[in-house]
Formats: structure tokens, C-alpha cells, sequence
């Protein structure tokens, strides 16, 4: 992503449009219609914009403890219609539940919490991690 890691800061992904546009080109160019979007973290920056403007284009959508919940409105949420599901560690007791403050506002999500992983949940449970996720992805049309 852009400005994280060791990724130098580029200008056009500065505002909530800039990461938009950032990320509508990359699924673009690799040809991804209709993706299941997997965001951790810092990814929330970009996917949360993205949900928000665009959540049409995606087929599902999967916040792991993303960044940026609280700069959105419940009435926000509300309007997005992308089958979700929201999942954490149960360790991670801040960002993971902070987030879930803000995500339950979203129509028909599902949350999953994975007993003894903190915020990085997919790290700390990986099998875990999967089994929530493949059962996500086998709901989905």
C-alpha cells in the first residue's frame, strides 16, 4: 500500500478519493470483478473509502480490525449492501472491538472472533483464521 511499509508516500492516495480511485485501478488492471476485499489494519484507509463509494463492485468484504471506522457514519454503514464479516482477535482489545463499534452498523454482517489471537488474528490463528474465512466465502453467491 502506498506510504506504508517501506512503500514511499505517493500524492494521489492523500485524500479518501485518491485511495478510491488507487484502489479501483489495481483491481482494474488485475482484471477483478466483483473480488472478495480482505482488509487488516492500516488496509482500512483504502478498503473502507472503497466499501463505502464502490461496495458495489465487490462481492464480499472481510475488515480484520481495520483502521478508520469511526471517520464514517453509522448512516454510512448503513447504506452499504456488500455481505460482510467482520473478524478479530479476541486479544486484540482495542482496535479489534473499536472497529466492531462502528462495522455492526453494517446490513447483514456476520463477526467472528478468534479465541487467543490479538490483532493480528490471521498471524497469531492462521487456521482459524482460514476456517472463518472459507465459510465466509462459501455463503456468498
Amino acid at each position: 500500500v502506498p506510504g506504508y511499509g517501506d512503500s514511499p508516500p505517493a500524492e494521489m492516495v492523500a485524500t479518501q478519493q485518491g485511495r478510491v480511485a488507487f484502489l479501483d485501478r489495481v483491481l482494474q488492471q488485475l482484471a477483478m470483478w466483483k473480488p472478495v476485499l480482505v482488509s487488516p489494519s492500516m488496509s482500512g484507509r483504502f478498503a473502507l473509502p472503497f466499501l463505502l463509494a464502490r461496495g458495489d463492485r465487490l462481492a464480499g468484504f472481510v475488515p480484520v480490525a481495520p483502521v478508520g471506522t469511526k471517520d464514517y457514519t453509522a448512516e454510512q454503514y448503513q447504506r452499504v449492501q456488500t455481505p460482510t464479516l467482520i473478524l478479530y482477535g479476541a486479544r486484540d482489545t482495542s482496535l479489534g472491538r473499536q472497529a466492531l463499534q462502528s462495522l455492526r452498523h453494517l446490513p447483514g454482517h456476520r463477526v467472528a472472533v478468534l479465541p487467543g489471537a490479538g490483532h493480528a488474528c490471521y498471524l497469531d490463528k492462521p487456521e482459524d483464521f482460514h476456517r472463518a474465512l472459507l465459510g465466509f466465502l462459501r455463503q456468498l453467491d
